[in-house]
């Protein structure tokens, strides 16, 4: 009989496999009972190795949550998002941009001539729009969430929600055909809600790597996505599921 740390591992390479894991399936490939996998599974989740989720589990969207780890890590992938995102942008458009590092570094790489009129709850995106002098910028209130540099909180969400926006730019930490679009803490997803409801366009920046992973907190349907820019080119086998819901892959 396998002890209980090979079972782990099992799991943890089905996972990686498969993208999601059921109770009935490892419950047969461990030969244990159902009751054994989702304690396994409950133990595994508590050291933030996998998300739980009904019947089985799937994988946590990899990469670190603090802003200031975030803006180092897969930095090239995120410029290649970034360059895509940019042909989105027309002249006089209203664009709200979230707090996400790829956010950023499309605000870094605007043509400097560019009329745009941004909505932001992000400080660095603020720093760094400063220096544009056609870009009109609203910035929401709200208490600071310092491990994002964003605002968030009640003012931040009716804040958000004064707006239609063309546009939402949205850095996305987890995105899963089935359990929808999520995040790693409740009040930033909050805010994160109000900016898709508030926008006609809701473009998800994210590597191919936070696709079929969820997180804690949800923030709405897969299908309220319009588009989804990756680091990838558009014809991946793995890109078809998303397209089926009738969201554009970049």
């Amino acid at each position: 009989m396998m002890l209980k740390e090979e079972r782990f591992q099992v799991i943890l390479n089905q996972l990686n496999q498969a993208q999601k894991v059921h109770l009935g399936g490892l419950s047969s490939i461990l030969n244990v009972s159902e009751d054994t996998v989702r304690r396994d599974i409950k133990e595994l989740a508590d050291q933030g190795l996998l998300k739980s989720v009904r019947g089985g589990a799937v994988p946590h969207s990899p990469g670190p949550h603090h802003f200031k780890d975030r803006v180092e890590y897969g930095n090239e992938q995120k410029k290649i998002i970034a360059n895509k995102a940019l042909t989105f942008l027309k002249n006089d458009m209203v664009v709200i941009f979230d707090g996400g590092t790829s956010a950023m570094l499309i605000a870094q790489a605007l043509p400097k001539d560019i009329r745009l009129t941004v909505v932001t709850n992000s400080f660095p995106i603020v720093n760094i729009l400063e220096a544009y002098e056609s870009v009109e910028v609203l910035f929401s209130g709200g208490r600071l969430l310092k491990n994002s540099f964003v605002t968030i909180g009640m003012e931040s969400i009716q804040f958000f929600r004064k707006f239609r926006a063309d546009i939402c730019f949205s850095g996305i930490c987890s995105i899963h055909p089935e359990l929808g679009v999520t995040g790693p803490d409740y009040e930033e997803s909050e805010v994160k809600r109000a900016m898709i409801e508030s926008s006609k366009d809701i473009i998800a920046l994210s590597t191919t790597e936070k696709l079929g992973t969820a997180e804690a907190y949800y923030i709405c349907p897969t299908d309220h996505l319009s588009t989804i820019i990756t680091d990838q080119p558009d014809d991946l086998e793995e890109f078809d599921i998303y397209k089926s819901l009738g969201i554009r892959m970049v």
